[in-house]
Parts: structure tokens; C-alpha cells; sequence
């Protein structure tokens, strides 16, 4: 795989996590909001922006428990 195509389909920080296995690989299996939360949790420690992935998971996650009360 070249450089280019590595750096998007999958960076370092992508499989980081003690499992090696990719969060997609989990995420994918769950609705948007929620698949989105478990990304910026499962890769929050890995790109330096910690507390802000936090607010992005909890963000998705707002918005799950706002659809679901509708």
C-alpha cells in the first residue's frame, strides 16, 4: 500500500488500541451517533486532542439519547 493511501485507510493511531484491532471493526456494527461516540472514545488517547474527542463522543451521544426520547 502506498504512503498516501496508508495515511487514510489506516493511520497508526487506528489500530493503537492493546486489542490491535481497528475501532471500525466495532463501530461498524452500531448506529451512526453511537459508532461515532465509540471512535473519539477508542481512539482518544492516540492524537494528542484527548479531552476534545471526549466532548465529540459525548456529543454523538447527546444526540442518540435526543432521538431515541423523540
Amino acid at each position: 500500500m502506498d504512503p498516501i493511501n496508508a495515511a487514510v485507510d489506516h493511520p497508526p493511531h487506528y489500530k493503537a488500541h492493546p486489542s490491535g484491532i481497528e475501532c471500525i471493526q466495532v463501530a461498524e456494527w452500531m448506529g451512526f451517533n453511537l459508532g461515532n461516540a465509540v471512535k473519539y472514545i477508542w481512539r482518544c488517547d492516540e492524537k494528542g486532542a484527548d479531552v476534545q474527542d471526549l466532548e465529540k463522543a459525548i456529543w454523538y451521544i447527546q444526540r442518540e439519547v435526543k432521538k431515541r426520547k423523540l
